[in-house]
């Protein structure tokens, strides 16, 4: 190249002739081949082998990047190692030098060159997420950040390698060099080094390591701090290869200025280039969450929550120094997610971030105050075992009112195998805002409780007139009217009070109510003279029965604040559950438990259990769930039947099977609910059929072998077409409790049928359906078995079709008992033995008002019923084999209740915010030959895209050697 030539050519010009030249050098040799095959052979074994991505069973690639920062250190250092050493061996080094032009380019036109190289290696491996998406629901923002982290760390793992190429003479040296540097900014923040250190330390060398920033990529978070880094290194290398190349252009006593002037240049860059790395540490909010759903930005509801806040709210986070291994590198990302409440909060919110051991005085105050003790954990190095005690607990504090979240409250683990465990943040702003919402709903109920309710309240009471009532009703009723002037002295013009007689003026108000909300004229015995005892509560077209469960003021007085707290916010809801051990064992313990759904519901309602045998339900209750009854009788139906006319919400898991597991065996017994016929009047019917479905959750089944004439039963992981597996269409993505459930398991259920003649006047929404290859069987037989020694499979029968197999219906019901005599109606007694005293004839009266049967024949339009139709996918014991399955907690179906509920109690916040938790988007169930189809095929896709380049490659160099033929012919 001569200098004439040289001074008529551009700079950009000259780096893409350098880069190009670069680009045929590596694919005239094996290099390229070799690392782009190598690349593609790594990325495969670790996806589908090491990282055991079909047992795995999560709809995502991170086992793609999760070993790129160790991989790449070995791979950029084997590209780039003759890079410079090869010019300097071969002498062509001295030519560079010697040109009349800046070396930076020669530099970065190098560089460019292992760039192209890097995103061809990448493009090659992406028929991996396309599979995955083929497969299962992928998330593709965490996949393309995935993508542009391996790209920006490979950049400056190639610039490490230049630097240390243009330093030797030696390709053999320069790769140990490269890899050992560019593997020390790797371990520098790994947990290896990190460990010995406190939090503090820890975490300033995770923020100088090129693994725990490129880790924050590749989960979906674009932080322009992050990404700086890494072009901060390319920039600093980059200048300090230039200075090397340029200092060889030196000659001996040669212009000292000049060479000062060059370092001095250099120094200020690199130094500029680091430095801005620490300005832009303290900018929290120069990021963008690509994630489906911005999992990781604070929602809008988190922020209405923050909204409500009249006093300053005090978030306290007690982090030791030195934790577990585990739990270290989860508390830069607490104390990211707490920054970013005290932002949102607008001054209302005060973060503090402690290290208790260090801060006594504060220490004894958490020990004392708020009950939080550090947790003994077990920590071992190469040298010795020992026990650290340590802290890792959130206070959520407002006024005097405070709820502490521990470790296990905020983490969650995966157990993938025996030796690989996985410690993550469960959904930690779910968690912090379910707090704050507990402490500032405790904070309000204790001041007027009208301030948190929206518009005006109108209390009615239907009640006759008194000469109409018995003595002690007419006597109650002027109890409850001087409570209820006194509770309007409070609210103002925010409760409007009036006394209605039914009977009067010919009966036409009490027409109208029969017509409106069902209410039908009591008495006290079947011979008694008819009257009227109605109370409500209505705002706009919602209406609320208070309802009479005694003759008392106390109990009027709080089933009066119970009804007012349905149409307030900022209270805690009351869910009423009854369950088989309430109802069927007389609470001993029996039956099937649902304590993991009792204890997630409890975070953040009141929970009550719920008895129903006397025909009531509480007057708290805002929600009543049976979960799995078994033989309710006439009072219990009752119960059921009046809590929905008065417009409350009825969540029933139910159907006519219910699974026996114990003594590691497995069976099937048909069960009687008491509800199938309350059901079928309001239009549900649930079939004596089971569903199996090919779409399924795999399931450790207990398997008998019959081995040597000996029966033995072992635990397989089966696919188990019992246990329905419901996911995309199979789930309203229009509905809130289930649009944002990624999948959902259903046990042993039954298919639903809606009666459309007695549901017309109602809204009818189908929340879960089987998959259209599903098919129904009457047999009770679902123990899997061994048929000459291969596992026996379910043979579909008859006709296939999708099942309905989870449902709502709102709005007006006709009551069961409409025209039934009430349960609760007392029989006539016969004639009293002569001499009984009055004072017993009056005790009796009185035994028969407190249980006044209030029949109400229709409900308003709020009714509600929610019907699942199995009886046990959310016991405890499925829900700890479903997670034994998945290789950690399984919380679909959990989930799945409690968006039920809060969709009943319109608590969209708290809903919405659940719904960004971390769901692991699984796979679809497939069989051995699906799986084995797919990883085949990427393997086969590989060589195909290693066949494209070579292609292409050859045709540039065909055409390459037709342009020199065509100069040496001219």
């Amino acid at each position: 190249m001569r200098p004439d030539i040289n001074v008529q050519i551009s700079g950009k010009q000259r780096i893409q002739r350098v880069a190009g030249k670069e680009l045929t050098l590596f694919f005239a040799a094996p290099v390229a081949y070799l690392f782009l095959a190598t690349f593609a052979a790594i990325s495969l074994f670790v996806f589908f082998w090491g990282e055991a991505f079909f047992a795995r069973n999560i709809a995502d690639v991170r086992p793609l990047f999760e070993w790129m920062p160790l991989l790449l250190v070995f791979l950029c250092s084997a590209l780039t190692m003759r890079l410079w050493s090869d010019e300097r061996a071969k002498g062509t080094l001295e030519h560079i030098l010697t040109q009349p032009v800046p070396l930076w380019q020669f530099v970065v036109g190098k560089f460019l060159a292992c760039l192209a190289l890097l995103g061809i290696a990448l493009a090659i491996t992406l028929p991996l997420p396309i599979t995955v998406a083929l497969i299962g629901d992928l998330d593709w923002g965490p996949v393309w950040a995935g993508y542009l982290a391996t790209f920006f760390l490979g950049a400056a793992y190639i610039s490490i390698g230049l630097f240390v190429s243009a330093r030797s003479g030696n390709q053999i040296v320069s790769l140990i060099l490269a890899s050992a540097l560019c593997g020390a900014f790797y371990l520098i923040g790994s947990p290896l080094l990190t460990d010995f250190f406190g939090n503090h330390t820890g975490e300033w060398l995770r923020s100088l390591s090129t693994g725990a920033r490129f880790d924050a990529i590749t989960r979906g978070v674009l932080d322009l701090p992050d990404l700086y880094y890494y072009l901060s290194l390319c920039a600093v290398f980059l200048s300090l290869n230039t200075l090397v190349l340029e200092r060889e252009r030196w000659a001996a006593g040669g212009d000292r200025q000049h060479r000062q002037r060059w370092q001095t240049v250099t120094a200020l860059l690199v130094v500029n280039a680091l430095g801005a790395n620490l300005w832009l540490g303290q900018l929290k909010s120069l990021r963008a969450d690509v994630t489906e759903g911005n999992l990781y930005s604070i929602s809008p509801a988190t922020e209405q929550y923050l909204n409500q806040l009249r006093e300053p709210l005090l978030i306290r986070g007690y982090f030791s120094g030195k934790t577990h291994p585990l739990l270290a590198p989860l508390v830069p990302q607490m104390r990211d997610l707490l920054q970013e409440y005290e932002v949102a909060g607008n001054g209302r919110v005060r973060v503090e971030i402690i290290d208790p051991t260090q801060e006594p005085e504060l220490e004894e105050e958490a020990n004392r105050k708020y009950g939080i003790a550090p947790v003994p954990f077990q920590v071992a190095d190469r040298y010795q075992a020992s026990i650290v005690s340590s802290y890792f607990d959130v206070l959520v504090q407002y006024g005097d009112e405070y709820e502490v979240l521990g470790f296990r409250d905020l983490i969650e683990i995966n157990a993938e195998r025996e030796t690989d465990v996985d410690v993550q943040l469960r959904n930690p702003e779910y968690d912090l805002t379910r707090a704050v919402k507990k402490v500032l709903q405790s904070y309000q109920s204790e001041g007027n409780l009208f301030d948190t309710v929206q518009g005006q309240l109108a209390f009615t009471a239907y009640v006759s007139a008194d000469d109409q009532l018995p003595e002690q009703l007419a006597a109650f009723k002027q109890t409850i009217r001087e409570s209820v002037e006194n509770m309007q002295a409070d609210a103002g013009e925010r409760l409007s009070v009036d006394f209605v007689d039914p009977q009067a003026d010919g009966g036409q108000v009490a027409r109208q109510i029969a017509e409106d909300y069902g209410f039908q004229p009591m008495a006290a015995s079947l011979i008694g003279r008819p009257f009227y005892f109605y109370l409500t509560l209505a705002r706009d077209d919602q209406i609320v029965q208070i309802p009479l469960d005694d003759l008392s003021a106390d109990t009027f007085e709080r089933n009066l604040q119970a009804g007012i707290k349905r149409f307030a916010s900022g209270f805690t809801k009351t869910v009423a559950l009854v369950t088989p051990a309430d109802d069927f064992n007389q609470g001993m313990g029996g039956g099937p438990r649902f304590s993991q759904l009792e204890s997630l519901l409890g975070a953040e309602l009141n929970v009550e259990r719920e008895d129903l045998s006397d025909g009531r339900v509480s007057g708290n209750a805002d929600i009543l769930m049976l979960l799995a009854p078994r033989d309710l009788g006439e009072k219990a139906l009752y119960a059921v039947d009046q809590f929905l006319m008065q417009g409350g919400t009825v969540i029933a898991a139910t159907s006519p099977y219910s699974a026996n597991l114990s003594n590691r065996s497995l069976s099937l017994n048909r069960v009687n609910s008491g509800l199938k016929q309350w059901l079928a009047h309001m239009g549900l019917e649930i079939d004596d059929q089971l569903v199996l479905d090919p779409q399924n959750s795999a399931f450790p089944v207990p398997v008998t072998r019959n081995v040597g004439g000996f029966q033995l039963q072992e635990l397989r992981m089966l696919d188990y077409p019992y246990f329905i597996d419901v996911r995309g269409e199979g789930l309203n993505a229009d509905n809130p409790i289930t649009g944002n459930l990624p999948q959902a398991t259903l046990s042993w259920a039954s298919p639903i049928r809606v009666d459309e003649e007695k549901s017309a006047q109602r809204t009818v929404t189908p929340l879960l359906r089987s998959s259209g290859d599903s098919w129904l069987s009457g047999n009770t037989s679902v123990m899997p078995r061994y048929v000459d020694g291969q596992v026996s499979a379910f043979t579909p029968e008859g006709e296939r079709n999708s099942q309905l197999l989870g449902v709502i219906s709102a709005g007006r019901f006709d009551s069961y008992f409409a025209d039934k005599p009430s349960p609760l109606a007392q029989q006539p007694e016969a004639q009293p033995p002569e001499g009984t005293e009055h004072n017993e004839k009056g005790a009796s009266e009185a035994d028969t008002l407190d249980n006044l049967p209030s029949q109400i024949s229709r409900s308003p339009e709020s009714a509600r019923i929610i019907l699942f139709a199995s009886n046990d996918f959310l016991r405890d014991q499925v829900v700890r084999m479903s997670g034994a399955a998945a290789g950690g907690d399984y919380l679909n179906t959990l989930q799945l209740a409690a968006n039920s509920v809060d969709w009943s109690v319109e608590d969209a916040g708290l809903l919405g915010i659940r719904a960004r938790g971390h769901f692991n988007r699984t796979l679809p169930p497939m069989e051995q030959d699906s799986r084995l189809f797919w990883e085949s095929l990427n393997y086969i896709a590989a060589l195909l895209a290693l066949g494209i380049v070579a292609l292409i490659q050859h045709l540039r160099n065909r055409a390459r050697q037709q342009r020199y033929q065509q100069l040496l012919a001219g």
